[in-house]
């Protein structure tokens, strides 16, 4: 679906539509969800459904693109005042977390489903997925021009590995659980920074460390 395509779509039924959709996705999954059930379950004739969204891959591909924006409007919000680079990071990586697990089923969705694309579609998403993630590929360099990061150290691998472990909460983590979101964020951080700064950074990040504890005790 082009851009202009979904600008026809009246924003409030944008919204519950894909609220809906992705609250089905998340129950049944993608292949097993079908455009009949969306329309019930959003109260609209099947036809009405199908002017907005031609094909159920639209629907996806429209709603991962809005739980993308989302998330990266969520970094930029946590991180945008932020001038020091190792704050910058460690904000961004609470903020993902917080997001992340948020109960959101469209941010649930774009982690698990994204795979159930195929051709013109996954190449959308694809292409949204890489504009969000060079928000993290800024953050990751500006450390490295700072020359807080250890010579020989690929950033591209780095961003590989962090947002691996920050996404991979969504499969373990318990709200009922011995750590909060805001210390699973800081853990990532922590573990990250440690392989990853040159010598003269590291007693900065361990300054921080100590600051973080009395966070958590306090």
């Amino acid at each position: 679906m082009s851009n202009q395509e979904i600008s026809l779509v009246d924003f409030a039924d944008r919204e519950k539509v894909l609220t809906i959709s992705a609250a089905l996705f998340r129950e049944k999954g993608f292949e097993r969800t079908s455009l009949r059930e969306i329309s019930k379950a959003c109260g609209m004739l099947p036809g009405s459904l199908h002017y907005r969204y031609r094909a159920k891959d639209d629907i996806l591909v429209d709603m991962m693109r809005l739980a993308i924006e989302r998330i990266t409007s969520g970094i930029v919000d946590a991180t945008v005042s932020i001038d020091d680079p190792l704050e910058k990071l460690r904000a961004a990586m609470r903020a993902h977390v917080n997001i992340l697990m948020s109960g959101n089923d469209m941010v649930y969705v774009l982690l698990f489903e994204w795979r159930s694309l195929h051709g013109t579609a996954h190449t959308q998403i694809v292409a949204e997925r890489d504009r969000y993630e060079r928000c993290w590929q800024a953050i990751l360099e500006n450390l490295r021009v700072k020359q807080y990061i250890r010579e020989g150290i690929d950033i591209n691998l780095i961003r590989l590995i962090g947002l691996g472990a920050v996404n991979w909460v969504a499969t373990w983590y318990q709200a009922e659980g011995k750590y909060s979101l805001d210390q699973i964020g800081d853990a990532i951080w922590q573990m990250l920074t440690r392989g990853i700064l040159a010598d003269e950074h590291l007693k900065t990040a361990k300054n921080y460390e100590s600051i973080l504890h009395q966070e958590q005790i306090s």
